[in-house]
């Protein structure tokens, strides 16, 4: 679009991600300025992009790649740019929180939801990208590069889905006091920076608990402004216009910035913490053996790692599926803070010890 002396390129289509790179290339070494929703092109290419367009003194606006109509780009970039930011989560996918929201709401299974879902166009008809996490990931690595300063990171992220959550652990966690959300959560430790999206347990309750629907929510943490909550609708086209408006504005005031808030050959490289040292409370769901002392080889595996339990549900009657001479019964746990490599050592030891049916699962809990 040209109005006046301003020459603006804007590239929503998806499409193969060469062909997308490689028109925007083209756009900024002709010194246009580039606006794009193309939250995949900035996670796998953003770095060089960003090189370009500062040496060539035009600007590559993204205010619609990541949670569509909320102003995150705009706020990380510029209104917390006196800030450290220590930490910053958010519900980054609609499509995983609307999933997630029926479940728990109308007491239907994940494969039901997801149906209805692909139906009302929330998910494709390969929802790979959505429930695996990864359109998720690809928002947060863009996030971290604003909120950090760090080269985009990827490849160095830890991600899981919400393909194995039941109905049974949403039912589970809500009367222990939780609801189940997708999270993509970015920490600045002395190691190095966290950068993990999986299902999460956040408390009943609590601001990010309460954001239902398809509706996306941010919350970052600055030492100067405390807390900020953003929430609002993460995709659609009237939220991703909105956002695509937003930045031609800003290059029609002549508004031109770096990339991801410094200039892009002063990012530095990203360094990884490692997850295995990330401490936390943990949700954990096993198909136990219906037989004497498998329960009492459960708890000594979790005291021998030092371990403390913080509550216990056991429901129903057992399953007869007739495993190894024994019916199978449900049980969950949760537990007080603890390094996540000990929890992953002691569910090696409970699946190795054969106390359960099937590998038991874990899930991350966010006291936020």
């Amino acid at each position: 679009a040209t109005n006046g002396d301003i020459d603006v390129l804007i590239e929503l289509i998806g499409g193969e991600e060469g062909v997308a790179r490689d028109c925007v290339e083209a756009a900024l070494k002709a010194g246009r300025h580039v606006v794009t929703a193309n939250k995949a092109l900035l996670a796998h290419h953003g770095v060089a992009l960003a090189r370009l367009a500062e040496a060539n003194n035009v600007a590559l606006n993204y205010e619609a790649a990541v949670a569509g109509a909320i102003p995150v780009v705009k706020t990380v970039r510029e209104n917390l740019a006196g800030n450290s930011v220590s930490r910053l989560f958010g519900i980054l996918n609609g499509t995983c929180n609307f999933i997630l929201t029926k479940m728990e709401l109308e007491g239907r299974d994940f494969a039901d939801v997801l149906k209805e879902a692909q139906e009302l166009g929330y998910a494709e008809a390969d929802p790979t990208f959505d429930i695996g996490g990864f359109d998720t990931a690809h928002k947060l690595a863009i996030l971290t590069s604003l909120a950090f300063g760090t080269e985009v990171a990827l490849d160095d992220m830890y991600i899981e889905g919400i393909e194995d959550i039941t109905l049974a652990d949403i039912r589970n966690a809500h009367s222990l006091g939780y609801k189940f959300k997708l999270l993509g959560v970015a920490n600045r430790t002395e190691d190095g920076i966290e950068q993990r999206v999986h299902p999460a347990l956040v408390p009943l309750g609590s601001p990010i608990a309460d954001v239902g629907d398809a509706f996306n929510a941010v919350v970052l943490e600055g030492d100067f402004s405390d807390t900020l909550f953003l929430e609002g609708r993460g995709a659609g086209g009237h939220p991703t216009a909105s956002s695509v408006m937003a930045d031609i504005c800003d290059i029609a005031r002549g508004t031109v910035l770096p990339v991801f808030g410094v200039p892009a050959t002063g990012l530095m490289p990203f360094r990884r913490a490692a997850m295995r040292a990330h401490e936390g409370g943990y949700y954990v769901a096993l198909d136990m053996f219906d037989r004497p002392g498998e329960l009492a080889g459960v708890a000594k595996a979790f005291a021998d790692e030092g371990i403390s339990i913080e509550s216990v549900i056991q429901r129903g009657p057992a399953i007869s599926r007739s495993q190894a001479g024994a019916d199978i019964a449900p049980f969950v746990l949760i537990t007080h803070d603890t390094l996540e490599s000990a929890m992953r050592a002691v569910l090696d030891k409970i699946e190795a010890a054969k106390h359960v049916a099937d590998r038991p699962r874990m899930v991350r809990i966010e006291r936020l």
